[in-house]
């Protein structure tokens, strides 16, 4: 069997193995210019078209801020495929329509580009963002550039494999149920999503029973991820939540930290994962803070009713999207997993949808007691090393798939419901060499505190870098 393939872009030219600060520095003092870094960027791109990573490329007519006072000015991105652009198609991920150029910008973009980032194409992600995997119904996979055969995560995989790759160092994620935190911990990186509100709202997010979408971004290092929260609080910050300003790195306060080992769905966390959360753990103590184990601050019907809330999206989606997204949606095209959700929901399940979005709404409070003893929550990202390419492929039988996603993606979504703010770390690696993360969350508003551990982290155990790896 032919040995699976690492892929990255790493090489001596003007992005080099600089994080986005860093290049921000280098083009503000002059030793670069953002015409060099942006055409680097998308020679690299160009490199690593076989991780079919890219929805649409506008290399010729990039899109950047109007002014130049950015934080992150002239750094290089990619914006998600479920967010307007002007100019540029919004798919969604879905072969069931072709969308036409959008007319304007969206509510969230424009906050995006007020941090200075040169935006260079969009990103691909799966159908609707409703799977935990980058894979279609007919185009090819966006494969895991740390080895090929497996996946990279999702729904911001896309994304997530370039970063990884080296072709930009930070590009645009969100986040509905673990879309930016699932593709960061699959492959390498950091993903941070924020409390509800943080942000400018998208279209969509406004739309919802339960508003459980958060943008952000993924990235190669904290200080990125940090530096971009900033930047958008210059543009925009919400009153209702403490500023969050810029984060530089570890406080000094010692905290007291609840290791949770259960899921929401009773899955099975497999030996590398406990492996990684257990060594961060020590880590933690090493570090002089307190790690106390805890259960999960879940009801046992969770995994169902946030189910259920799937499968009214799914149907929301599906079933009014000529109405809502594009004339030209064809139900016949939508893939496995979308149109079975949506299915389940129309055969019945919208019965019990009012009584799980009460259920639901409800989580808040139990997993906000929590931090009435604790400060930050530490658990796995998802109970496994992210699965080889087709165990959460669409074209899986659609009630293998559902027990499959219900076992893999277990420790994300109870932060999308209570809109409390989570991380992913890049904390170990598999023997197979493929990435390991691990969550830290906290109390809503407080992401400050989960920048400050994530730094402090990074210092002690440095990140595995796909380009130092054999």
């Amino acid at each position: 069997m032919t040995p699976p393939a690492r892929v990255h872009t790493f090489t001596d030219d003007a992005l080099g193995d600089h994080d986005a600060v860093e290049l921000a520095r280098l083009i503000r003092a002059g030793e670069l210019s953002a015409a060099e870094v942006e055409a680097a960027a998308v020679a690299r791109l160009q490199e690593v078209q076989q991780l079919h990573a890219m929805a649409y490329e506008s290399y010729d007519r990039p899109r950047r801020a109007d002014a130049d006072t950015g934080l992150l000015h002239g750094v290089p991105t990619l914006l998600k495929d479920n967010t307007d652009l002007r100019g540029t198609p919004t798919n969604h991920g879905s072969e069931a329509f072709s969308a036409r150029p959008a007319t304007r910008d969206g509510r969230y973009t424009t906050q995006f580009l007020s941090t200075g980032m040169t935006v260079l194409g969009k990103s691909r992600m799966p159908e609707f963002g409703l799977n935990a995997t980058t894979e279609f119904r007919s185009g090819p996979p966006t494969p895991n550039p740390w080895n090929t055969r497996h996946s990279v995560g999702a729904s911001s995989g896309g994304s997530a494999a370039l970063v990884a790759a080296g072709a930009v160092p930070i590009a645009h994620a969100n986040d509905g149920g673990g879309s930016i935190r699932i593709p960061a911990a699959a492959a390498g990186l950091v993903g941070l999503k924020p409390s509800r509100g943080r942000h400018i709202d998208g279209e969509t997010a406004r739309t919802l029973p339960i508003n459980m979408v958060s943008e952000g971004v993924v990235t190669r290092t904290v200080r990125d991820t940090a530096i971009f929260h900033a930047a958008l609080e210059r543009h925009w910050r919400n009153p209702a939540l403490p500023p969050l300003g810029l984060v530089e790195g570890p406080a000094r306060r010692r905290l007291r930290v609840a290791l949770i080992m259960e899921s929401v769905t009773d899955a099975v966390i497999d030996a590398p994962t406990k492996a990684a959360v257990e060594q961060t753990a020590t880590l933690l103590e090493e570090q002089g803070h307190t790690v106390d184990p805890v259960p999960v601050p879940a009801d046992a019907r969770f995994g169902d009713d946030f189910l259920r809330y799937w499968g009214l999206l799914a149907f929301l989606a599906g079933n009014l999207g000529r109405l809502t997204i594009d004339r030209t949606l064809d139900q016949g095209r939508l893939d496995g997993l979308t149109d079975g959700l949506r299915r389940t929901f129309t055969s019945g399940g919208w019965r019990q949808t009012p009584a799980a979005l009460l259920s639901l709404r409800r989580a808040a409070a139990a997993y906000a007691s929590v931090f009435d003893h604790h400060d930050v929550v530490l658990c796995p990202v998802v109970a496994g090393v992210t699965p080889p390419l087709g165990h959460l492929s669409p074209n899986v039988p659609f009630e293998e798939l559902v027990d499959r996603l219900t076992r893999h993606v277990a420790f994300t979504p109870l932060q999308n419901i209570t809109g409390a703010p989570a991380i992913s770390l890049p904390m170990g690696l598999s023997e197979e060499g493929l990435p390991i993360g691990i969550q830290l969350s906290a109390a809503y508003g407080d992401e400050r505190t989960l920048l400050e551990l994530a730094y402090a982290l990074e210092e002690q155990s440095p990140w595995p870098r796909i380009q130092d790896t054999a």
